[in-house]
């Protein structure tokens, strides 16, 4: 227990974040959420709606549904490329004795660099006129056959945006992981290969146990992450072909920017934060089921 004059610091200290939080944060979303209940299109007076914006949205905007599909496919793919990779590169790092920094650097490269630069450059890759780096490798291999605008094809767009948010944070959860990874005792890794476990095993019924708390820090960052991407699937196609590769976040911003309908936009903005918060909250329950069981 800490005496009353440390506490008081503490509190101290912790007031000006705590500040900076509410009026950044919090204070958005409480307006977001009063301005959903109102129909404006920035000029006109506000009309007052009530829920009629929720009610569209949930109920009579197929675009909003197609949306939400898309955000949930981009997430699943995301989540496997960050936090699969991350895991096994992490893995692969702990037992490299050389070169650690030099991997570690190069992995971390892709979440310094702008985001217009991965989106050019992914652009590029995806190209089929003039011919881009993945249509060209799949030349060298002989599938031809396989190429395509990668971006204007509806069944392949979502994972062509997918890909480069996946791996542009991929060397971010790495490093958490794989500092994680090497917090692990050596003795019990030691004890366990005595009594004969093997890798796998020695993975996961130690290691992995071991990191869990930093696995479900890692695992939340990446799914609000996901479910808040915008800036590359917006660079790279705007939602088409269609709305192919539309997500909740990029129909946001059309419904507030180019069709001018901010309380519908802040009540997509007040479903973004509560799914985030949803599933922050079934990625915890999930956890401690496994952990109860």
């Amino acid at each position: 227990m800490l005496p009353h004059r440390s506490r008081v610091a503490v509190l101290v200290f912790l007031l000006p974040p705590l500040l900076l939080y509410g009026v950044a944060v919090l204070l958005p979303i409480l307006q977001s959420l009063g301005l959903s209940l109102f129909r404006w299109d920035g000029i006109t007076p506000m009309e007052f709606v009530g829920l009629d914006n929720y009610v569209r949205m949930l109920g009579r905007d197929d675009v909003f549904w197609q949306a939400f599909a898309n955000t949930l496919g981009y997430l699943a793919i995301c989540l496997v490329l960050q936090l699969g990779g991350a895991l096994v590169v992490a893995s692969l790092l702990v037992a490299l004795r050389r070169g650690r920094e030099l991997i570690k650097t190069l992995y971390l490269l892709p979440a310094v660099i702008s985001t217009v630069a991965i989106a050019f450059l992914f652009r590029q890759i995806y190209s089929l006129d003039p011919v881009g780096l993945l249509n060209q490798a799949l030349d060298m291999v002989g599938l031809d056959g396989l190429q395509q605008a990668w971006l204007s094809n509806v069944s392949t767009v979502l994972v062509a945006v997918s890909v480069p948010e996946g791996w542009r944070f991929t060397g971010l959860y790495m490093l958490i992981i794989y500092a994680a990874l090497m917090a692990v005792p050596a003795e019990l890794e030691e004890a366990a290969r005595l009594d004969g476990a093997s890798r796998w095993q020695v993975f996961t019924k130690i290691r992995f146990p071991y990191i869990r708390p930093v696995w479900v820090t890692t695992a939340i960052m990446a799914t609000t992450y996901a479910l808040r991407g915008f800036d590359i699937p917006y660079l790279l196609t705007n939602g088409g072909p269609g709305q192919a590769s539309e997500l909740v976040t990029t129909y946001m911003y059309k419904s507030a920017f180019s069709h001018t309908d901010y309380g519908y936009a802040s009540a997509i903005s007040v479903f973004i934060v509560v799914e985030c918060l949803v599933a922050v909250g079934l990625i915890i329950a999930l956890l401690r089921r496994k952990e109860n069981a």
